[in-house]
């Protein structure tokens, strides 16, 4: 079974436009107050773990991995309270992000959907 998700990386050839992705996603973020209330004041951190983890998903190297463990992306965020208003916004302000990095043009239909399900799948409260 292939992963186009997984293969994103090696067309790119860099780190460089995930980095991109990710400042542009959390200037969305700092002015949101939605998500704003869900990260700490210091956004290094937060962003340094989000394109990691998207480079080693989309196929590049391991560092977040190498650095953090297994992602375990749904336990890593169970202290936060995400419910569909979150989940909307954090879509909402990754596919402006998306938009705005020309490299990612090509893979933006797909990528769209794989954060759709991603975020869906971060939910764990319903109101």
């Amino acid at each position: 079974m292939s992963d186009p998700i997984g293969t994103i990386y090696k067309k790119l050839g860099s780190d460089k436009p995930f980095f991109r992705l990710v400042d542009f996603f959390y200037s969305q973020v700092d002015g949101d107050p939605i998500l704003r209330p869900l990260y700490p004041d210091d956004l290094e951190a937060p962003k340094q773990h989000l394109a990691l983890f998207l480079i080693q998903r989309m196929g590049g190297p391991t560092t977040y991995s190498d650095e953090r463990g297994h992602p375990r992306m749904r336990a890593r965020h169970m202290p936060f309270k995400i419910g569909i208003k979150e989940k909307d916004a954090w879509v909402i302000n990754m596919n402006k992000a998306l938009d705005d990095v020309h490299e990612f043009e090509p893979y933006r239909t797909l990528l769209k959907e794989y954060f759709e399900d991603f975020a869906t799948f971060m939910i764990n409260q319903h109101e």
